[in-house]
């Protein structure tokens, strides 16, 4: 029972996190489709950067690596190419043994995987007939789990032990561009033998709060190079595997439209991210034709600009989709600009911004089109989003998939009519924390297989991966990455439970406003509420579906003898880590604490220096998120919090230190 309430903990709140992620996607779409740069704003320069496409040998130049110097000192493995076996091999050897592959290398090799991806169907089609049999995993970042898989149980890759990693290769775990750069190695060496599947966490707007900081913090010099390198490689990984035609691979799973002969077809790179669909090319500022695959003539298109744009003039309400095709610098560039006139034309508008906002709709990827898109580039984008994001469900049917904010729910039902049509028997997908380590489901027809174990907290899941052989028959294995954990005693237990409260005991102090004002309404003045009062309000707050009742003895030591709670005192049992937070405004530090996720993305999206950013950045920032929060924050507060931060007075924040300087601490230190 205490694994799983656990469990729901852990599960509840990573997807909250995906549902404000998206949301606030949304709101900066919104911002991106509705002001322009003022003229007097030398912006051209940035605006089509994610929507310049270059021939091959020009983008080449742009992440050619070979005017960077490797140092006398460099320790780390050095690479050549063709790639040989041996290297791939040192290469996860350097890796076990905390080495850092040269950016240089990263480059080239990243370079090289980019060439060869561009060859690849969109889907592979593989054999048992060559092997004996065919390993299938995911990884999300753990390299501890891949060097177990590969030095403990069963081997690297090789002409006789092929692999499929089924997506989600980055985020969660620290050390996604060493999984990537491994992959991508042995898929070199052995292009007919390793396979990679785009899970949805392939996508630079998903992994802009994970992986893109692992990046810039290893590889601070040339880490934007390497981010862009690689959102052009996520763009051209194959969608999914069929193995035997009889088992079909893919990361997250199907619905009711789902058309394997349609996601042959399409044209996966132009889906640099599955958030939207392109737009598609469509004349306009003259005659210049723009879209996501055009050259663009930034001199023609800056005149056109200088004539026409404004900032403070809003085109017509747009969808979210336009804002995946520019860039981040863009969108940093934008927010600079005139912040103070877009906020007081924000607040003027408020009521229409609001409305655009909220709409139902707008929460969600699945129910979104895009006017600039075509009929069909449509039907193909939500192929490519159900097949990344969608998750199975017990009860037939197959509906829109609320709890991520993407995808679908399928039924056994559309399993069984799915497989008929394309005479397949078995789907295995990944993209769902499983226990186990695995899952069946739909009648033994649907395997969900994580491989990532201790995914949440040490010894919170096994990982596991699949063998099929010819029999096609799979044979699962369990494991777990740290030798501490292999067996679940009651003291590891209690170590991830613990670890579980302690992020809901955040989430509960970063609500602390709304639930005191839920409070307030079954009592006034005596700060007390009976146990199934306190249960329901903290649910119709929080909405997470927990089982808070359950979880009170664990949550609330403040129970008087009549059985009710003080929620004041409750609430005073939570404190704040560090003598930073004593002179911040309490509203600003609550909302701080509610969307630090949300304000680090932000913030990620403002950096153009390697994590440090000005003051006046983050006071643009923080009106940002003002905005879409739709909330007054202060300027004397933002002032005050950026002073605070500022500790050497340089004028300038790490963005690093500002999110780790805010930690909740229990006073009695019960967790």
């Amino acid at each position: 029972m205490r694994r799983r309430y656990t469990w729901n903990i852990f599960q509840s709140i990573e997807y909250s996190g995906e549902q404000a992620q998206i949301k606030l996607y949304n709101f900066l779409g919104y911002l991106m489709d509705n002001f322009t740069p003022s003229s007097n704003e030398n912006l051209i320069s940035h605006i089509f950067r994610e929507n310049e496409v270059c021939r091959d040998a020009e983008w080449e130049r742009f992440f050619c690596y070979k005017n960077i110097e490797v140092p006398e000192i460099y320790s780390g493995p050095h690479l050549t190419f063709p790639l040989t076996v041996e290297e791939a091999v040192g290469l996860v050897e350097a890796f076990r043994n905390k080495k850092q592959l040269h950016s240089r290398y990263v480059l080239q090799l990243l370079l090289e995987t980019w060439k060869l991806l561009r060859m690849l169907p969109n889907i592979n089609r593989i054999s048992t007939c060559h092997s004996k049999e065919i390993t299938i995993c995911d990884l999300h970042g753990q390299l501890e789990d891949l060097l177990l898989i590969f030095y403990k149980q069963n081997g690297m890759p090789s002409l006789e032990k092929p692999y499929v990693f089924n997506g989600d290769f980055v985020d969660r775990g620290r050390d996604s561009i060493e999984i990537l750069l491994i992959l991508f190695a042995f898929l070199l060496v052995y292009p007919s033998d390793v396979y990679l599947n785009r899970g949805n966490h392939e996508d630079h707007i998903v992994n802009l709060y994970g992986f893109t900081k692992e990046v810039l913090n290893k590889y601070k010099m040339h880490g934007k190079r390497i981010l862009k390198l690689l959102q052009k490689i996520f763009s051209w990984l194959p969608l999914a595997t069929v193995i035997d035609q009889k088992v079909l691979v893919l990361h997250g799973g199907i619905s009711d439209s789902t058309d394997l002969g349609v996601l042959a077809r399409v044209d996966r790179h132009i889906y640099i991210s599955a958030m939207r669909p392109p737009k598609k090319r469509h004349h306009s500022l003259a005659g210049i034709s723009i879209d996501s695959d055009t050259d663009v003539d930034t001199a023609a298109i800056s005149r056109v600009f200088q004539r026409r744009a404004s900032f403070t003039y809003p085109k017509p309400m747009g969808t979210r989709h336009c804002f995946q095709n520019r860039s981040l610098q863009d969108f940093s560039d934008r927010i600079r600009v005139n912040m103070e006139n877009q906020l007081e034309l924000s607040r003027r508008e408020e009521p229409t911004l609001n409305a655009q906002i909220n709409k139902p709709e707008q929460d969600s990827l699945f129910l979104s089109t895009d006017s600039g898109s075509s009929d069909t580039t449509v039907d193909e984008w939500k192929q490519i989003l159900d097949l990344l994001w969608s998750d199975p469900m017990t009860q037939d049917g197959c509906i829109p998939n609320e709890v991520r904010g993407g995808g679908c729910y399928w039924g056994p039902d559309v399993t069984e009519d799915f497989l008929n049509r394309h005479n397949l028997q078995l789907i295995i997908r990944s993209h769902e924390c499983k226990q186990e380590g695995y899952e069946f489901c739909h009648n033994r027809k649907v395997l969900t297989l994580f491989s990532a174990s201790n995914y949440y907290d040490v010894g919170s899941n096994r990982g596991a991966y699949v063998k099929l052989g010819p029999d096609l028959v799979p044979y699962l294995i369990q494991y777990q990455a740290s030798s501490m954990t292999r067996e679940l005693t009651v003291r590891q237990v209690g170590r991830t439970e613990r670890s579980a409260l302690r992020v809901l005991r955040e989430q509960l102090f970063a609500h602390k406003s709304d639930l005191l004002c839920a409070f307030r309404k079954f009592d006034s003045e005596n700060k007390l509420v009976s146990l199934n009062d306190w249960a329901s309000t903290v649910e119709s707050v929080m909405h997470l579906d927990l089982p808070w009742r359950m979880l009170r003895s664990q949550l609330v030591t403040c129970k008087n003898s009549e059985g009710t709670i003080d929620y004041y005192e409750w609430f005073n049992e939570l404190a704040i880590t560090g003598s930073k937070t004593d002179h911040i405004d309490q509203s600003l530090l609550e909302t701080l604490y509610r969307h630090r996720s949300t304000l680090e993305t932000i913030f990620r999206i403002v950096d153009t220096d390697n994590s440090f950013i000005s003051i006046q950045d983050f006071r643009q920032t923080w009106k940002l998120l003002s905005v879409y929060l739709k909330m007054e924050i202060t300027d004397e507060a933002i002032s005050d919090l950026a002073v605070t931060i500022d500790s050497n007075h340089d004028g300038s924040i790490d963005i690093d230190e500002f999110m780790e300087a805010f930690r909740l601490t229990d006073k009695k230190s019960r967790l």
